[in-house]
């Protein structure tokens, strides 16, 4: 079904924009900086699996769609960012959404494109985390994918879904809702839970009990 990626493309930067919206206005930015958040946080992790892919030039930039509802979802937010607020923090609800999204979608286009499924899944994964990514270096903040509770794993099992069932030949929807599902179920758990992978740690030991000559 050649409308299944785009509709999720589609669903993917409505929630993403809203994400990268609500941190900027969390941020306090001015409109223009809103609406900018909005759009990158939506469009980037599409724009680099297009490129890769060589769906050239990028939907992102090709189809008057995608800007669209990215600007919708920054003016919305700006103007009316109670209407926005959930109850647990909204920018990683609606990330969580979004990578669900982009993740299976980007699988999805992946396989329409003839990669192969190792490449596929990774590309899935690359569709899903590249947005928040660079919402957050924008925003001078440490990428969520390095130091969140479960964040590039879930991308990676919700594309993972859509290529064994591509393998598998079971229906591309069904499959779609599943690894979105899954996805978004593992992140918000972890989100929960605070689920997440061993975290690199540091040396405790005083530079005076390390050994070295002339240590007093």
């Amino acid at each position: 079904m050649e409308s299944l990626p785009y509709v999720l493309d589609l669903g993917g930067t409505f929630v993403f924009a809203l994400s990268g919206a609500m941190a900027g206005v969390k941020r306090k930015l001015d409109l223009f900086g809103v609406l900018v958040l909005s759009f990158v946080a939506a469009n980037t992790g599409g724009i680099i699996r297009d490129i890769l892919i060589g769906a050239v030039p990028p939907a992102a930039v090709n189809d008057w769609h995608y800007v669209g509802v990215s600007l919708v979802a920054g003016l919305v937010t700006f103007y009316f960012p109670s209407a926005i607020i959930q109850r647990w923090n909204p920018v990683l609800m609606f990330d969580a959404a979004g990578l669900a999204l982009f993740a299976v979608s980007g699988a999805h286009k992946a396989l329409m494109y003839g990669l192969n499924p190792v490449m596929a899944t990774l590309l899935g994964m690359l569709t899903g985390i590249g947005g928040g990514m660079a919402r957050d270096v924008l925003l001078a903040d440490i990428p969520t994918v390095l130091r969140a509770d479960l964040y590039a794993v879930a991308a990676l099992i919700g594309a993972a879904t859509v290529v064994i069932a591509n393998m598998l030949q079971l229906p591309s929807e069904l499959a779609a809702l599943v690894g979105a599902a899954l996805c978004f179920g593992l992140r918000v758990l972890a989100i929960r839970w605070g689920w997440q992978l061993p975290i690199a740690g540091t040396d405790r030991r005083r530079s005076g009990d390390s050994g070295m000559p002339g240590a007093s």
